[in-house]
């Protein structure tokens, strides 16, 4: 039972990779659909979480403006629309208020506020993958370059917290949220996406050996507390799991966990580094 339960968990790994990295390295398009379907399954299952704490949400409501909101980001960081397309939001937002009026709810102002924090939480966020796939290298063209590093980052320091934290693991990082994590995998997982950096730097040139560290710095450190973050949501839930789409690994919110802190800012960082060093 134990090698089945082993053999579910690494296939189900081997498919999220697979597909992943062929939204990232095929073309735009494909990229487009798969990350779309991953953002609105993982906002879905974000709400079924605020669900589990006994808070109300206009889900459908919500995830027809998270897909809204995604597209858009995609279509204004490929320059097809401008900017200030974003205004539609506007419209959206109103109109929740507006839905909300005709619901029979107990408590309208925590179903609107739990509504909006679902596309503040995960959709806002996975956008900005929009703008990194499209940002520094060529504006108005897809490059996998930042988008690739950003996971490659992501999975190593996640790999590398697990093996040092299992092997030398003693001091607890933040107990009362996730009692599994230490110090020493802390730093374990960043030893590791250094090197992956370094790594990185060698293939792919239009940041220099310190940005690449730096890439890599914030992305573990944001990465961490976006983690974090998602274990104190599921405890206040009290679930394990976010979902059961992936065998043995849990839901995709459990995946993209540390995607939801690190891609924002790894996105402020890539336009700063555009700005005042390119």
């Amino acid at each position: 039972m134990l090698k089945v339960d082993l053999l579910k968990r690494l296939l189900s790994a081997v498919i999220f990779v697979i597909v992943l990295l062929g939204g990232i390295l095929f073309n735009e398009y494909l990229y487009v659909v798969i990350f779309t379907v991953i953002t609105i399954l993982t906002q879905a299952e974000a709400y079924r979480l605020f669900e589990k704490t006994g808070n109300k949400t206009q889900k459908y409501y919500g995830l027809f403006t998270g897909l809204f909101v995604f597209l858009l980001s995609f279509f204004v960081a490929k320059e097809i629309i401008p900017p200030t397309s974003y205004f539609i939001i506007i419209f959206l937002i109103i109109f929740l208020f507006v839905y909300e009026i005709y619901q029979n709810s107990e408590d309208h102002f925590l179903c609107i506020a739990f509504t909006v924090f679902g596309i503040v939480y995960v959709v806002i966020p996975m956008s900005t993958l929009n703008f990194i796939a499209f940002s520094g290298i060529n504006e108005g063209i897809f490059t996998y370059e930042y988008l690739l590093s950003l996971f490659v980052i992501i999975w190593v320091n996640d790999t590398g917290a697990y093996l040092a934290g299992s092997k030398f693991g003693k001091n607890k990082l933040f107990e009362r949220i996730s009692p599994n994590k230490t110090w020493e995998g802390t730093l374990g997982g960043a030893i590791f996406a250094f090197i992956a950096a370094y790594a990185l730097s060698l293939f792919f040139t239009s940041l220099t050996l310190p940005q690449w560290l730096i890439f890599a710095a914030i992305t573990v450190i944001f990465g961490t507390y976006g983690d974090l973050t998602e274990s104190w949501l599921k405890r206040k839930a009290g679930i394990k799991d976010s979902g059961n789409i992936m065998p043995g690994h849990g839901g995709l919110l459990d995946r993209f966990d540390s995607t939801l802190f690190a891609a924002p800012m790894i996105f402020l960082y890539l336009k700063i580094t555009e700005y005042f060093f390119v």
